[in-house]
């Protein structure tokens, strides 16, 4: 016996937008594995993913203006990425609970598509582009804000990683972009340890420590940051 496919008024409660026309949140759950033999990618989610993608970047960014009217075009861009990374969209497709109404051919199904985050986030923004289509940009303008509103204020992620504001530091103070060295390398191929000192005109070294380059160039710009008392904010300055 089949199972009943849920019903998609409820995942129309979720998203907060009653369809004119199902056929288009059909098209927007639909795998590509799930479309007509011979079907081409249109009876898939893949062009309204497309679309839902500039929808969604358009309404973001113009929330962004108007919750930061004094942030610079450079933190409106950082804050425009976090929002709208894929695994921002992954979890708002589990919040409107996408996975169970997603149509997917069966080999597919069995692969566990329903809980694939890329595919979620893709869903995500295919169902932006079809409330678009379907009522308009105002709709689609209440979608995302309804869903995304929660996470304006708060990024998932530092807007700016410790390398990236002390650099900035540097530079409004006319000083040389920061240079790092490895002062010691250690540990065994597999599970390396790296000791880097940092560098910046006119100001005593600052070393870190990390498992990676990366990881200990982070960590002695943040050591020089927090000696110097530079907080994210001097780095505008």
């Amino acid at each position: 016996m089949s199972r009943r496919r849920p019903d998609l008024s409820e995942l129309e409660t979720s998203i907060g937008h009653v369809f004119k026309d199902r056929e288009a949140l059909t098209r927007a759950l639909t795998h590509i594995s799930a479309a007509p033999p011979g079907a081409l990618r249109r009876d898939s989610y893949q062009r309204l993913e497309f679309l839902g993608d500039r929808v969604l970047g358009l309404v973001v960014a113009d929330m962004l203006m108007r919750a930061f009217p004094d942030a610079p075009e450079g933190e409106l861009s950082r804050r425009l990425a976090d929002l709208v990374r894929r695994e921002t969209c992954t979890e708002i497709a589990g919040e409107w609970g996408v996975g169970p109404h997603l149509r997917i051919g069966g080999g597919e199904a069995v692969a566990g598509v329903r809980r694939n985050a890329t595919i979620l986030a893709d869903v995500c923004e295919s169902i932006v582009g079809a409330v678009y289509l379907d009522g308009g940009f105002e709709a689609a303008r209440a979608v995302v804000e309804r869903a995304f509103g929660t996470r304006l204020a708060a990024p998932r992620r530092p807007l700016r990683d410790a390398k990236t504001q002390l650099q900035e530091w540097a530079q409004a103070r006319g000083k040389k972009a920061p240079t790092y060295r490895t002062v010691e390398r250690s540990g065994p191929d597999h599970a390396p340890r790296f000791i880097i000192e940092v560098d910046v005109e006119d100001v005593v070294g600052a070393r870190g420590e990390g498992a990676s380059k990366r990881d200990a160039e982070q960590a002695a710009a943040r050591a020089m940051m927090a000696r110097e008392g530079i907080s994210a904010e001097d780095a505008n300055v």
